[in-house]
């Protein structure tokens, strides 16, 4: 079967690199899937316009652990890989016919401090979401603002009975 090598260059990532650990033929084995976007022109002079194309790369090894480190929503990434294509029979008895991109080489075009503000910036949003539910329990009320003064330890004399 001949192999098809397929690039793509100047891609930014949709989401975040999903990690998860696969059975193989020598026990378990990192797999991770992204989606990269890359955006060409098409069109002369000033009708040119973005034409957007999304693809779904599957990383393994020690490559999809590293991924699923250092990138995020947003990274810059070039990939090259290969293009398989395959087909399964779904519920219903029909053959569905897909391709799959598998990544062989993988590119962090970030610098590092791009890389850190985009984690710190995402690490801060998950902070602030978990944050919410808590804050709408907790919010303070009229009362709670006041001074409030302590109390004396009550004593045996100071009961009326």
């Amino acid at each position: 079967m001949a192999i098809v090598r397929v690039e793509q260059r100047n891609a930014h990532l949709a989401g975040p690199v999903r990690l998860e650990t696969v059975p193989g033929r020598d026990g378990e084995i990192s797999k991770a899937v992204l989606t990269a976007i890359s955006n060409s022109k098409r069109g002369r002079g000033v009708i040119r316009e973005d034409e957007p194309t999304a693809m779904q790369w599957t990383l393994w090894g020690k490559q999809a652990e590293n991924a699923a480190q250092y990138l995020g929503k947003g990274s810059h990434v070039n990939v090259v890989g290969r293009l398989r294509n395959n087909h399964y029979k779904d519920d219903a008895g029909n053959t569905v016919f897909g391709f799959s991109f598998t990544c062989e080489e993988i590119d962090y075009l970030d610098s590092k401090a791009e890389a850190d503000a985009r984690r710190a910036k995402e690490s801060g949003e998950a902070a602030a979401k978990r944050a919410e539910p808590r804050a709408a329990e907790s919010k303070p009320n009229a009362r709670s603002r006041r001074q409030v003064k302590p109390r004396k330890a009550a004593n045996d004399d100071d009961i009326p009975f």
